[in-house]
């Protein structure tokens, strides 16, 4: 199947969504290479029945975390993990359908079948193995970021407003451990201010609402190279850990991806696109499931 990266229709409703709302951040990212994919029968073989006769693999993101995952000028699913995750869908033999959700939304439509993977940048922790599985396609650090002249050290933020993306692990792991911390040695807590998206997070820099903000390694180093000129990266990588496809738990969706991913490995298609978004750094040599530990 020849892929050049574009997403093909998208069903009316997503259609709508998209409109209404755009996200360009990501503009400007490297574009990604020009890739003929040949579908993997092996893989393809793996795919229920009823989602090889529809053609089709729905995947849900909300598209707010450039470079990642993001909304390009036109309003359609853009970055290098949206083409990861159509590449993936080539070899199987299939058409990406985009279904664009709330962050929080996207693992309970995974439980229920409604969305056959998703694509958000997930952390794959212990805690959300419980309800789907995770094919595992890149490892992640977090990393903070602060004001220009603003030299802030993350293992001394008491008393801080920090900013965090809503449903990350940033807000429901790394920031209320680290206030928790401030609290038991007898300092003020670090205020938590939570935010939608990854653009809100340095805004809220930017415009001195918060000291700070977290997120993830890819979305904090594409931040600091746009705009170089308010923000910088402050501290270092920490708490590295895989992303992951979702898929719903013990499925046969789940192997199907785990071989897809694993053939875009194999064939080269899997670095060239993480190449050409300049986050070859955290690639990876085997589709694992479920490799997450914390």
């Amino acid at each position: 199947m020849k892929i050049r990266y574009a997403v093909p229709a998208i069903a009316a409703a997503t259609v709508l969504v998209l409109a209404g709302c755009t996200n360009t951040e990501g503009e400007g990212a490297s574009a990604a290479p020009d890739q003929d994919i040949t579908v993997d029968d092996a893989a393809a073989a793996l795919l229920p029945d009823d989602i090889r006769d529809a053609g089709v693999l729905r995947i849900g993101s909300d598209l707010t975390v450039p470079p990642n995952e993001y909304k390009d000028s036109n309003g359609d699913p853009a970055g290098w993990g949206v083409q990861l995750a159509e590449a993936v869908a080539a070899k199987l033999g299939l058409e990406p359908e985009w279904e664009v959700l709330g962050f929080d939304s996207i693992l309970p439509r995974i439980e229920e079948g409604a969305v056959n993977v998703g694509d958000a940048s997930f952390t794959d922790t212990v805690e959300r193995q419980k309800t789907v599985d995770f094919v595992n396609y890149y490892v992640a650090g977090s990393q903070w970021a602060a004001a220009i002249g603003n030299d802030i050290d993350p293992d001394d933020a008491c008393g801080l407003t920090v900013a965090v993306a809503q449903g990350t692990i940033q807000h429901t792991d790394e920031l209320p451990a680290r206030s928790d911390e401030c609290v038991a040695a007898g300092n003020d807590p670090i205020e938590i201010l939570v935010l939608d998206d990854q653009p809100d997070l340095v805004d809220a820099v930017v415009q001195g609402r918060a000291d700070a903000f977290s997120a993830d390694s890819p979305m904090s180093g594409d931040a600091a190279l746009k705009r170089g000129e308010e923000i910088h990266l402050v501290g270092g990588l920490f708490a590295t850990a895989p992303y992951g496809f979702a898929t719903q738990k013990d499925s046969d969706v789940t192997a199907a991806v785990q071989a897809a991913l694993q053939s875009l490995i194999d064939d080269g298609t899997y670095l060239e696109i993480l190449t050409a978004a300049g986050v070859e750094a955290g690639a990876v040599e085997k589709a694992a499931i479920n490799a997450g530990t914390e």
